[in-house]
């Protein structure tokens, strides 16, 4: 089967080298091998080899698969947590209404607009 070449762009592409660059020092860390971490998640040991370069064509679940393995599985729920850019822009969007409230017959008439 011939494997497909996902593209990513530069800083994508750096910042999971890094996320698999940090999976490989977690697990060197826990002293585990590379046969002891692929098999308790379930994943090849190519696969293993493949995240730890921070290789694109990797499914997340594998990626999720290891970190649970590591004990590491609450960091994934971190990820986009805070998104101060998206708040930003759905702040900026939002729209603010300058309507005055509706005034009853009973308020009108007394301030002089005799209700019509």
């Amino acid at each position: 089967m011939k494997s497909r070449n996902n593209i990513l762009m530069p800083r994508a592409q750096k910042n999971l080298t890094i996320l698999g660059e940090n999976i490989r020092l977690a697990r060197l860390r826990r002293r585990y091998s590379m046969e002891q971490v692929s098999e308790r998640a379930d994943i090849s040991r190519p696969t293993l080899h493949s995240i730890e370069r921070g290789n694109s064509n990797v499914t997340i679940g594998a990626y999720v698969k290891v970190l649970a393995v590591l004990g590491l599985e609450k960091d994934i729920a971190e990820v986009a947590k805070d998104d101060i850019l998206g708040r930003k822009l759905q702040d900026y969007g939002l729209t603010v209404k300058k309507r005055a409230p509706k005034l009853n017959k009973a308020s009108a008439i007394r301030l002089g607009d005799g209700g019509t």
